[in-house]
Formats: C-alpha cells, sequence, structure tokens
C-alpha cells in the first residue's frame, strides 16, 4: 500500500484547506484511514480517522467541530477539510491506513497503522 498525501499549504488563521491522501491499493474500501500530525519539536498526535465503510468517525478534541474525515471508496482517496484554522494547526499532516477486524473500526494510535505518507506541511500564519 502506498499513500500519496497532498494539499497542504500556507493559510492565514481562520482559513480553510483540504488535505487529500490518495492510495495505492485494490482494496482500498477495506482500509480504514486516518491522519496524524507532528508540530516541531513536538510528538506526532492523532488528528481523525474513518472506516473503511464510514460509519465510524473519531476526531482529536482539539479538531472536533474544525476539521472533518471523509473519504472516497470509488477514487481511492481520503480527506482532511479543515476549516477555522489556527496557528496552533501548523504541523506535517501524515495520513495512515491498515485494516482491522471487526471492520467498523478507526483507531486513534498510530501504532495501529502499518502503512503511512509521507506528510504534506500546513502552515497557518497568525
Amino acid at each position: 500500500v502506498q499513500l500519496q498525501a497532498s494539499g497542504g499549504g500556507l493559510k492565514q488563521a481562520g482559513g480553510s484547506l483540504r488535505l487529500s491522501c490518495a492510495a495505492s491499493v485494490r482494496t482500498f474500501s477495506t482500509y480504514a484511514m486516518a491522519w496524524f500530525r507532528q508540530a516541531p519539536g513536538k510528538e506526532r498526535e492523532f488528528v481523525a480517522s474513518i472506516s473503511w465503510n464510514h460509519r465510524t468517525t473519531n476526531y482529536a478534541h482539539s479538531v472536533k467541530g474544525r476539521f472533518t474525515i471523509s473519504r472516497d471508496n470509488a477514487e481511492n482517496t481520503a480527506y482532511l477539510q479543515m476549516s477555522s484554522l489556527k496557528p496552533d494547526d501548523t504541523a506535517v499532516y501524515y495520513c495512515a491506513a491498515d485494516s482491522f477486524s471487526p471492520s467498523d473500526s478507526a483507531p486513534m494510535a498510530g501504532s495501529a497503522y502499518g502503512y503511512w505518507g509521507q506528510g504534506t506541511l500546513v502552515t497557518v500564519s497568525s
């Protein structure tokens, strides 16, 4: 499984940005997807996750109500729509994927995911 994250850039606080994660796997629809981020000098942290069938979504408290995770199984792509951006959202954002049982799972632990994209930088200016 190869994951390609894109869509990062420089935004002013209050702005919006959509990240994409394209997966090169035939069975994308069976994989849970997640976004994590790592700010300079900080540990990687969970942002959001979604099960293969959209039934389960999880969000970090810090982004709930501002970010929305979604996926298009026909396009083998997951998305992270980010709104009301804050300078604290500045980080490299990584997408991750793996398959789980039960299939409605969307873990929040990075150690649960075996496949990772290369990251895309999001910078939010004040």
